[in-house]
């Protein structure tokens, strides 16, 4: 079986700009050990990507934060990851979740028998919405989240979003 790591939105502004937290920064070193424990072509990327009106979309409203503007600082993968990543394997998202990524992964899929692990940020918004959409297009697939390697916007949501997961027969490793 294949294993698939899936490395959610580990971006400047989520880490250590914008929106960034100190749990967000606690975990780039378990995300870089991570990503170096799987083969490279089993790595794959996320990155919340937005354009210069996101403050007139429904996100801006709600999130009245611009952020991952793209072609900003903030909107880079910090560069200790970035270098760990392959670039034709990093899908460009413009809400929480990746249609695109599930589309692809479902594909292969159908090819191999695949499991897949997620890490990221935040666990709250963009790794429970990536997760539930990768169930739902493959409910037969193990899908992992490592809690060691995600951080949400708070403790109290990354917990409920871990329980959420848990809920929804998503595997919940080191809480």
């Amino acid at each position: 079986m294949r294993k698939i790591l899936i490395v959610i939105d580990m971006q400047n502004d989520f880490i250590d700009a914008a929106l960034g937290t100190k749990e967000a920064e606690a975990i780039v070193e378990p995300v870089k050990e991570k990503i170096r424990s799987y083969p490279a072509e089993d790595v794959f990327a996320t990155m919340d990507t937005h354009t210069e009106n996101y403050m007139n979309t429904q996100e801006g409203t709600n999130l009245p934060v611009p952020h991952c503007i793209k072609g900003s600082e903030g909107w880079k993968i910090r560069p200790d990851i970035a270098c760990l990543l392959t670039g034709e394997r990093i899908y460009e998202k413009p809400t929480f979740g990746s249609t695109a990524l599930a589309a692809d992964l479902k594909e292969l899929s159908g090819r191999e028998e695949i499991e897949l692990e997620l890490i990221g940020l935040c666990t709250d918004i963009c790794v429970v919405s990536n997760a539930l959409l990768l169930k739902a297009v493959m409910p037969e697939v193990r899908i992992t989240v490592d809690a060691s390697c995600c951080a949400g916007v708070t403790p109290e949501k990354h917990r409920a979003a871990l329980e959420t997961m848990r809920s929804c027969q998503i595997r919940v490793i080191n809480p």
